[in-house]
């Protein structure tokens, strides 16, 4: 089995020692999960944010999700996300490592909601039209999850190209646990989790860990790869 930081440098310079003993406490915590590499360490990133070991049955991968999503993220792939508090959490990030753009789709939405609808949703449509091929976060409304997926479905009339990857991570109790079945069906590249959990922390840390992963194993030079001030 690849264990996380067996391929790349060295990471001891660029996660915080806090963030190592944290991450030394989940695996053990955690045990044997059937994960390996970036998926194990994208488990532990999660686990790290929430406190909580059980969301590990609730996981799930496309085939070569991971990868295919760090790789677009190493291209420079825009990361849109569905709120404001998702995209300041990625931000740093992002910034620390390929220099992502970061947007939430609701700098494209209205002012007020539509009747029957949500801001997030009409803001996913254009986000999704400006930014073909990004890497789409959704941790709040499963309204915005559901409208990307009739958007880029094969058969739509002038459907959109599909995102680069979809982590669906929307949070509740109205429509979250469908939009999730949805995704699950739809052959997009996708890391989803099951039930009613998620949220904009979560889809963050997912990222973050597609992110820092990219970062580590990418050619760069280890002056490059330093933590800024």
């Amino acid at each position: 089995m690849t264990k996380p930081d067996a391929a790349g440098p060295d990471a001891a310079g660029f996660d915080h020692p806090i963030f190592r003993e944290s991450v030394r406490r989940i695996r053990s915590l955690l045990g044997e999960t059937g994960l390996e590499g970036v998926e194990q360490e994208l488990l532990e990133r999660l686990v790290h944010s929430c406190g909580d070991a059980s969301i590990t049955a609730c996981l799930r991968f496309s085939p070569g999700a991971c990868e295919r999503g760090m790789a677009a993220l190493a291209a420079g792939a825009v990361i849109l996300t569905d709120t404001a508090m998702a995209a300041s959490a990625v931000a740093p990030m992002a910034r620390r490592t390929f220099a992502n753009p970061v947007h939430t789709v609701l700098d494209w939405a209205p002012a007020t909601a539509p009747l029957g609808g949500t801001r997030a949703a009409i803001g996913m449509e254009r986000a999704l039209e400006a930014h073909p091929g990004a890497v789409v976060l959704i941790g709040s409304a499963p309204t915005a999850l559901e409208l990307l997926l009739g958007r880029v479905a094969p058969g739509t009339v002038a459907a959109l190209p599909a995102p680069a990857l979809v982590i669906g991570m929307p949070v509740g109790f109205v429509g979250v646990a469908e939009s999730k079945r949805h995704l699950a069906a739809s052959g997009l590249v996708q890391i989803r989790l099951e039930g009613s959990r998620g949220g904009a922390g979560l889809v963050a840390a997912a990222v973050n860990a597609l992110l820092r992963r990219a970062w580590l194993d990418s050619p760069l030079s280890a002056e490059t790869r330093a933590t800024p001030p």
